[in-house]
C-alpha cells in the first residue's frame, strides 16, 4: 500500500516525534536589544504627540469627558510600555517580561487608536495623522516582538519538556533501586 508523504508523517511514532528538532530558536540577545531600542525610540517619538493632546478643551466643543480618562490612560500605557521594554532589555530571556511588553504595546495602541478619532474631530487632524503614522511605523516592531514572544515561549516549552523527561528518568532510577537493608543488631 502506497501512502502520500503527508500521511506518512502522521504515522511517525510518538517517540520519534518527541525527538524532533526543537523550534528554530529565538532571536539573539543582540537582535532583541535592537528590537527593544527601536520600540523605545518609537515610544519616545510618540510621547511629544500625546503631550500635545488636550482633551480637557475638547469637552467645551462637545466631546465626551471620557476622552480625558482615555488620554490619561494612554499616557500611563506609554510609560508602562517604556518601563516594561527596558526591563525586558535587561533580561531578554524572561518570558513574563516579553509577554508584559507585548501586552503593554497592544494596550497602548488600542487606547491611542481610540483617542486618535477624538484628536481628529476635536483638536487637529494633522496631529491625529502624525499619531497614526507613528503607530503604523511601530507595526514592524510589534510584529517582531510578537514573533520573539512565540519563539521564546516555544523554547521555554522545549526546555520544560527536557527537564520533565529528565526528572521522570531520575524518579524511575530511584524507584528501581533496591530498598536499603535494615541495620543488623549484634
Amino acid at each position: 500500500m502506497k501512502f502520500s508523504p503527508w500521511i506518512a508523517l502522521l504515522l511517525v511514532p510518538a517517540a520519534m516525534a518527541q525527538t524532533a528538532a526543537p523550534p528554530a530558536g529565538v532571536s539573539s540577545e543582540w537582535d532583541v536589544r535592537t528590537l527593544l531600542d527601536g520600540l523605545d525610540r518609537q515610544a519616545e517619538h510618540l510621547k511629544p504627540i500625546i503631550d500635545q493632546v488636550k482633551p480637557e478643551t475638547w469637552v467645551s466643543h462637545g466631546a465626551p469627558p471620557a476622552y480625558i480618562a482615555q488620554w490619561k490612560s494612554g499616557e500611563a500605557e506609554l510609560r508602562y510600555l517604556i518601563t516594561s521594554s527596558q526591563s525586558l532589555a535587561r533580561d531578554p530571556e524572561k518570558l513574563t517580561l516579553a509577554l508584559d511588553t507585548y501586552l503593554r504595546m497592544q494596550a497602548m495602541e488600542s487606547t491611542l487608536g481610540s483617542l486618535i478619532e477624538g484628536i481628529r474631530k476635536y483638536q487637529n487632524s494633522a496631529l491625529a495623522d502624525l499619531a497614526l503614522s507613528m503607530m503604523a511605523e511601530n507595526s514592524t516592531n510589534r510584529d517582531r516582538l510578537s514573533q520573539y514572544l512565540r519563539d521564546l515561549a516555544a523554547q521555554k516549552e522545549q526546555e520544560f519538556k527536557v527537564v520533565d523527561r529528565e526528572a521522570q528518568r531520575c524518579r524511575g532510577v530511584l524507584l528501581n533501586q533496591p530498598a536499603p537493608k535494615g541495620k543488623s543488631s549484634h
